[in-house]
């Protein structure tokens, strides 16, 4: 296992290399170009200069989240192949570059969505928030202006405010594709670059939908164990491969999540590890890394990547603000919380160590 940070980039995130550096086992720094919005193309220099920035403080940059898959992809239009050939080239640039592992998603119109990106928990810290019967009833619009609004100017991957602007019009572009027509038109983007990935040594990890059910009528086909076996059997290559967010799945009580893990784990290249407490009606909110606070047996979920061997990536993800850092940082990526999800992980890693040493003598 080798524990990551998702880091925003020199001058867009308010945590440095040097706060990372001192927060015990991090070895590697997920990033991305995160002014590019989907379908515009990466420049090598750029790829290079973050890279070296990265390894300059001693981390590896292997993986790369958020390189966004653009909405003619999605939708299986006249244009897909010419945004799928840019998305090749980028790939191309960061084999080179020494990229190992590429995450992204495949969520139409809205990237992860919430309802409320500062409510309070009852010990005076606030989290990111989804009331599920708010979004069944409320205009989409709302939703984008409440995220976008709530993102203190920063960049929001999957929310980028030029293509929102075009709300009403992405959504009659998706008013005919269906559950079925979005996994088809998945099916031919990995048809095509599945190939140069192995060529490349570079594998792909889709991340689940969050949340896991369709929203606005739009489909959502990343959210269950048998909609991920479905996505695996599309194109059979280990190149073709999972993000497997305990976060995103988590909100639905059916998800097995261990099970979902022991199924599928020689498929998952990136794991995301957060908690989310589930209420009676529906709602969830994020909660801490540590099992008892939610409904994510987080235990449970490191002992299986531990049992399993896990030799790939692993990151904290979405934390709750601590102590007023919500006026600075952006929503769900303060520093505290996922610092202190990372040493909870790294216990319960290190006492499986401990344990499995001492059987062994």
């Amino acid at each position: 296992m080798q524990m990551t940070w998702r880091w925003y980039g020199i001058n867009n995130d308010d945590i440095t290399l040097d706060h990372i550096r001192q927060i015990p086992g991090v070895t590697g720094i997920v990033w991305s170009l995160h002014d590019k919005v989907a379908g515009e193309v990466w420049e090598e220099d750029r790829i290079k200069e973050t890279m070296d920035h990265i390894r300059s403080k001693g981390f590896n940059g292997d993986v790369v989240e958020s390189v966004n898959i653009h909405d003619d992809i999605k939708l299986g239009n006249e244009n897909r192949d010419k945004h799928i050939d840019i998305y090749i080239d980028t790939i191309r640039k960061l084999a080179k570059a020494g990229v190992k592992v590429i995450c992204y998603n495949f969520m139409p119109v809205f990237d992860w969505t919430r309802t409320n990106l500062y409510q309070e928990l009852e010990d005076g810290s606030n989290a990111l928030y989804y009331e599920k019967k708010l979004v069944e009833g409320i205009n989409p619009k709302a939703i984008a202006d409440l995220i976008l609004g709530g993102a203190g100017g920063k960049t929001m991957p999957g929310w980028e405010p030029e293509r929102l602007g075009k709300l009403e019009e992405l959504f009659e572009c998706y008013k005919d594709v269906d559950e079925d027509t979005l996994f088809e038109n998945l099916r031919y983007f990995l048809e095509r670059i599945i190939p140069v990935c192995e060529e490349v040594d570079v594998k792909m990890a889709i991340h689940p939908d969050d949340p896991p059910w369709p929203i606005f009528g739009l489909p959502r086909i990343i959210r269950s164990r048998d909609h991920i076996r479905r996505f695996l059997d599309l194109v059979d290559s280990p190149y073709n491969g999972l993000t497997l967010c305990t976060g995103s799945l988590g909100p639905n009580k059916a998800n097995d999540i261990p099970a979902i893990i022991r199924e599928f784990g020689d498929r998952i290249h990136f794991a995301h590890i957060r908690n989310v407490r589930i209420y009676e009606n529906g709602d969830f909110i994020e909660v801490s890394h540590r099992a008892k606070d939610g409904n994510v047996d987080t235990v449970e979920v490191v002992k299986v990547y531990h049992e399993m061997g896990f030799k790939g990536y692993i990151r904290p993800d979405h934390g709750r603000h601590l102590w007023g850092e919500e006026k600075n940082c952006r929503p769900g990526y303060g520093l505290y919380d996922r610092a202190m999800g990372i040493m909870y992980m790294l216990g319960v890693w290190d006492l499986l160590d401990k344990q499995k040493e001492e059987e062994q003598r």
